[in-house]
Parts: structure tokens; sequence; C-alpha cells
């Protein structure tokens, strides 16, 4: 080939006697490597220059096409001149690194293929997932998954046609292939369980980049940033990474809450016994407020019920959901319905219950204010020593008479009773 197209060249060298070969034929390389970056010059700045002016269009695929070309084209150029480079120095020189000229050619060209093809799938996957570029973009996660897919049937394609330029037959290295296929899996069945994981996150799409996921098997928790072959990638709440191998997603089980449709209110609240005769009122005020609230989702279940007699108190069960998923709003949510709750039982005259103890003490014992000492109401001569005040509130009393012991004896019995 060398012999046919640049023959001047040829002619030139043999020709000029003013220099030996070697600076006649190092010359010649010389230059043709300077036109070569001339002409890779001009190429990107003619694409640079078509790819600005596509960008005015409002079709976007032809920037992406352009986009993905440039440095290819640029490179494809320089592969081209220094194959020609080459030959020239092949013709004056036994070295062996020159008679793999032709193979280097079409492998490069094959790797410059690939590059342009991973470069506009890249592209691709940009337009299809962003919502500035497209009216009604598609999902990221499915968009990915195509696009890994994409990539992986590229370098693959690649590597056999590069496998066939090299002389080696296809028909043994996927022989080869099968039956090493067959060892590899054995050895790399957790790598493979992961890949088939990664792959089956795909297809079902229990979650997608982006949601709030968790495990109630497993220790799991987060917002899914990644979704790889092997392994997915969470951030935690406290913002620290969670690498989770795929295949164990096969496995566990898995919440969605970025998927509820809405968030649930459940409390107990409890009022005094002794507000039992406007129980009714509000639990009818709060249901009232409930059915007229803004935030609140009407088309949900909406409880509002006296529950039960409790220790302390008569509670009462608020059960509604929110229209609101967001956590944040939520809370604030929330915080408005307890609120207006707490304001309907102060406007009846009750108060929320809180745990109260009642204390029971024997005949013959009072409760004197102010630390003064009290008479014994039966027949003992004898006289207690004032108890304070706090008894009413939990304490237990303290006696400084005689029959001290014996007094105490009774109290505890009666507290026990």
């Amino acid at each position: 080939m060398i012999e046919e197209a640049p023959s001047i060249l040829n002619t030139w060298i043999q020709d000029w006697n003013l220099l030996s070969e070697s600076w006649r034929v190092g010359i010649v390389v010389f230059a043709l490597v300077a036109v070569t970056a001339v002409v890779a010059y001009i190429a990107s700045f003619i694409v640079g220059a078509v790819e600005r002016r596509f960008r005015k269009t409002d079709n976007l695929w032809d920037d992406a096409l352009l986009h993905a070309a440039r440095k290819p084209v640029v490179a494809f150029v320089w592969l081209q001149g220094v194959y020609w480079a080459a030959e020239v120095a092949h013709l004056y020189s036994e070295a062996e690194i020159f008679s793999v000229n032709k193979t280097i050619l079409q492998i490069g060209f094959v790797v410059l293929l690939v590059w342009t093809l991973l470069r506009l799938i890249k592209q691709g996957e940009q337009i299809l997932a962003s919502p500035l570029k497209m009216k009604k973009p598609m999902d990221y996660t499915t968009v990915n998954a195509v696009s890994k897919l994409s990539r992986a049937v590229v370098i693959i394609t690649a590597v056999l046609i590069a496998m066939q330029s090299l002389g080696y037959s296809l028909s043994g290295v996927l022989a080869f292939g099968g039956v090493g296929g067959i060892a590899v899996g054995f050895a790399a069945k957790d790598l493979l369980a992961n890949f088939f994981g990664g792959f089956i996150i795909h297809l079902d799409r229990p979650f997608k980049v982006g949601d709030w996921v968790r495990s109630p098997d497993r220790n799991i928790e987060g917002v899914v940033e990644h979704i790889g072959w092997r392994l997915t990638t969470l951030r935690t709440f406290d913002k620290r990474p969670l690498y989770v191998p795929n295949a164990a997603f096969t496995t566990i089980a898995v919440e969605n809450p970025s998927r509820m449709h809405n968030r649930r209110i459940s409390e107990t609240i409890g009022i005094r016994y002794v507000d039992v005769s406007g129980m009714a009122e509000v639990v009818a005020d709060i249901r009232s407020m409930l059915a007229n609230h803004e935030d609140i989702d009407q088309d949900q279940t909406l409880i509002v019920n006296f529950l039960a007699f409790n220790d302390s108190s008569l509670d009462i069960m608020v059960y509604t959901f929110t229209k609101t998923i967001e956590w944040v709003r939520f809370h604030e949510v929330k915080q408005d319905v307890l609120l207006r709750i707490s304001e309907i039982i102060e406007s009846h005259g009750a108060e929320v219950a809180f745990p109260t103890r009642t204390l029971h003490l024997p005949d013959g014992v009072r409760v004197a204010a102010n630390g003064k000492q009290a008479k014994d109401r039966g027949d003992s001569d004898s006289s207690n020593e004032a108890v304070d005040e706090d008894v009413e509130q939990g304490r237990a009393p303290v006696s400084g008479s005689e029959h001290s012991s014996e007094t105490r004896g009774d109290s505890n019995q009666a507290d026990g009773d």
C-alpha cells in the first residue's frame, strides 16, 4: 500500500542525495506526524463548529452523536497518520515492531469504534433520564440498567472481533468459554449471585436510585445512591455509605417507605377520671377537628374513640393519616394535630392525665400542715409526730411517738392492702 499511494515520498527519499537515507526517512516521518497534527486540529475544529451549530436545533440526538464522535475522530486521524509514518519507517528498517502495523491499525479502529459507541450510550443515558431535556424522562434506574447492558454487549463484541483480528479462532474461544464457564461458575458463585441479584433488582425494581429503603430482617436502612451489578450503595441517615451485595436482596424482605401513599398518626391520649362526664364531647370535637383538617387525608381511615379505662387515665385512641409522606412535613402536621387536641381538652375543662397514686392512712394518723404535731384520735395518750404534707404526693408518713413502730406497721399493712 505504501508503494502505491505515497510514491512521491519514496522517490524523494531515494533520489535526494543531499542527506543520508536515515535523515531523509526521519524528515518524512516528522513531516507526516506534523501534517497529522494539523489535520487532527482541523478535524476537531470542524466537528466542534458543526456541534455548536446543531445545538441550536431541537433534535438532541445529533448533538449527542457529534459530541460522542468528536474525540474519536481526532484519535482516528492520529491513528492513520502514525500508521503511515510507521509504514514509511518500515520500508527502511528491519525492526520487528513495524511488522504489526496493519494489525495495530485494525485493533485501533475497533477500539475507536467502541469508544465512540460507549460515549454515545453515555450521552443517550443523560438525555433519556434528564427532566430538562425530555418532557417525560425515563426512570434513571431503568436507563442505567439498559446502559450497562449495552456497554457489556459492545465490549464483548469488540473483544471477539479483536481476537479474530489477532488470528484466534472464535469457535475455539466459544468452545473454551462453554467448558471453562462451568469451572468459573463454581469458583465465582458469589460474584455470579451478586450479578444475578443486580439483574433481578433491575427487572423487578423493588427500589430505585433516590428511594429510602429499609429491611426488617437486617440492619439495612438508607437512601439508594447507586445500583451496580455487584453492590448496591446506600447512604445511611448519619451520612455513612453502606455497601450491600445484591445477592442479599434476593433473600431478605425490603421495605420502601418512599412509595407509601400516606403517613400514619396513631396516638393514645388519656384524660383524668374526674373528666369522664365530658368524654363524649371531647371525642366528638377531636373527630370533627380531624375531619376538617387540611393536612389529613379524608379518604383514609379516621378513628377517634374512647378506648379503655387505664390505671390513671381514660384513654382516647386517635388514628388517622396525613396527606404528606415527607418526613419533616409529617412531624409538623403531627405537632399541629396534637396541639389542637390539647386545646380541645382544655376547652372542656378537662386535663391530660398523668400517673397518680392514692395513699390511704390508718385510723389514728393525721396529716398536719406546716409541720405541727397532731393528737391521736384513739385511746392512746401519746402524740404522733406531725407528718409533712408531702405525703399526699406519695411519700411515706413518718411517726415519732412511743408507738411509732406499731403505727408504721399498721401503715405499711394499709398501704399493701
